[in-house]
């Protein structure tokens, strides 16, 4: 990053109501400046959606805990005013682990079975959007 050498940047969005924005920033932004880590809040209003920025030094695994700390901490709080882990850019590999709290596991199977469906060979986007199976198979 030109402005911030051997600095790397995590970029996430949430979507909530609109009437719950001004609380999700607010209390997102007093979270982030706890964190002292660099960081920003850009949005697009309009729709509840907001992006966060965190920066982290490359390399450093404190800092990059930090900063997942901090996301994990944004997405509980958008789930908590009744929002979405994800606003307009998917749910991929990182928030993968949020779907079932914010769905709920008969939905998440239901998708599961429409994907199964259309995709049996797990060619497209594998791995990328539904939680790791809780329960293991014991078959051998």
């Amino acid at each position: 990053m030109g402005a911030f050498p051997g600095m790397r940047c995590w970029t996430t969005d949430v979507c909530v109501p609109v009437s719950r924005l001004p609380q999700l920033v607010y209390e997102t932004k007093r979270d982030l400046e706890e964190t002292s880590l660099i960081s920003t809040i850009v949005g697009h209003v309009g729709d509840g959606n907001f992006h966060a920025f965190l920066l982290f030094k490359d390399q450093d695994e404190q800092e990059l805990a930090k900063v997942s700390d901090a996301v994990h901490r944004l997405v509980k709080r958008s789930l908590a005013l009744d929002g979405t882990c994800t606003g307009e850019h998917g749910v991929g590999i990182g928030k993968k682990e949020f779907l079932v709290e914010e769905l709920g596991e008969g939905t998440v199977e239901l998708m599961k079975s429409i994907k199964k469906t259309i995709d049996p060979l797990d060619l497209m986007n594998p791995g990328k959007l539904y939680p790791d199976d809780r329960k293991k198979s014991n078959t051998h």
